[in-house]
């Protein structure tokens, strides 16, 4: 029997939403038209959906409860990426759907909040060890609670979006605390885990943004001091280069996209805001190099399913070879 695809491929449909951020950010700074941001959209939104089919499909053919890997302290705080990856598709709607979007984003901020209120009382247990935390601990509280107030603010949902902030800033801080003690006292991470670290500058980053929403577009020093932790979350991603490199591929380097992406679109708004010499070449390199590190990703991601199913294909025994362990 088969096991279930691991929740970490739920970071595929999120960096491609994040990609598509990026697009209707810069789209937005340059002048460009509206429909090719919508494009990248589509791609993300087909790929939500292909997800959750696979995820679906694998789980009927195997005899694993999805409550295993709910409960599992690695892989139970990674659920929150659908429903986040959900938050920003239903805002992405609001200019030509408002409907529709502020319904979606409704609901996913809903299944974003049950999912969090349950996965924080399952830790109140008291059964979780120090060393299970990892960077994807932000995301069912922190990370959510910041992309549900961008989502809401967007879709015109203001005191929904200042309370999902509230929410958001509160347990960004408790997660912090765990999350570098964790890394402070004990063992280093399993290299499967490594590429979370990326994480930690998604929940400023995304503050930012939502918080620009909710102020109307006008940046104050709210905005600007989450921009400069923003920084500072970046320049210890750029300590860590080194450790990255080392690690072997694997699709857990999709966590990688969303808050590269997250970043890459704070660094388009603030060359919008500031207009700075060249600012729109700045912003075109800026646009190029996230889609270059999101389509090197999708592309070496395939690759590697390619060379899985060939592995798995030969390690399978043939009828024949079954026929004749059976006679033995």
């Amino acid at each position: 029997m088969r096991k279930r695809v691991p929740l970490n491929t739920l970071a595929i449909p999120l960096g491609l939403a994040g990609l598509a951020q990026v697009w209707s950010v810069a789209t937005s700074a340059l002048g460009i038209p509206f429909e090719v941001g919508q494009a990248f959209w589509l791609i993300a939104a087909i790929a939500w959906i292909w997800t959750i089919a696979v995820h679906v499909h694998r789980g009927t053919r195997t005899d694993q409860p999805l409550s295993h890997q709910l409960t599992h302290f690695a892989q139970g705080p990674l659920a929150a990426l659908l429903p986040i990856a959900a938050m920003l598709l239903g805002a992405s709607l609001h200019r030509t759907v408002p409907l529709a979007a502020t319904v979606l984003t409704l609901i996913s901020l809903a299944a974003a909040a049950a999912f969090g209120a349950w996965i924080l009382s399952f830790w109140m247990r008291g059964e979780m060890p120090l060393e299970s935390v990892h960077g994807g601990y932000f995301l069912p509280i922190s990370a959510a609670g910041f992309v549900g107030a961008l989502a809401a603010a967007e879709t015109g949902l203001n005191w929904l979006a200042v309370g999902s902030f509230a929410v958001g800033i509160f347990f960004w801080l408790v997660i912090s605390v765990f999350f570098f003690l964790r890394l402070a006292v004990r063992p280093a991470m399993p290299a499967p885990l490594v590429p979370t670290l990326a994480i930690m500058i998604a929940p400023p980053a995304v503050a930012s943004a939502a918080w620009l929403t909710i102020s109307g577009g006008r940046p104050d020093h709210v905005f600007e001091g989450l921009t400069a932790m923003t920084a500072f979350m970046v320049l210890i991603q750029v300590m860590l280069l080194p450790r990255y490199r080392a690690l072997p591929f694997s699709l857990g380097f999709w966590s990688f996209t969303f808050p590269v992406a997250t970043v890459a679109a704070l660094a388009i708004t603030w060359l919008h805001l500031l207009q700075p010499f060249a600012w729109q070449a700045i912003t075109i390199a800026v646009l190029g190099a996230v889609t270059l590190l999101v389509v090197s990703i999708a592309a070496k991601s395939i690759l590697l399913l390619i060379a899985t199913a060939r592995a798995e294909r030969r390690q399978r025994p043939t009828a024949g070879e079954q026929a004749m362990a059976g006679h033995e």
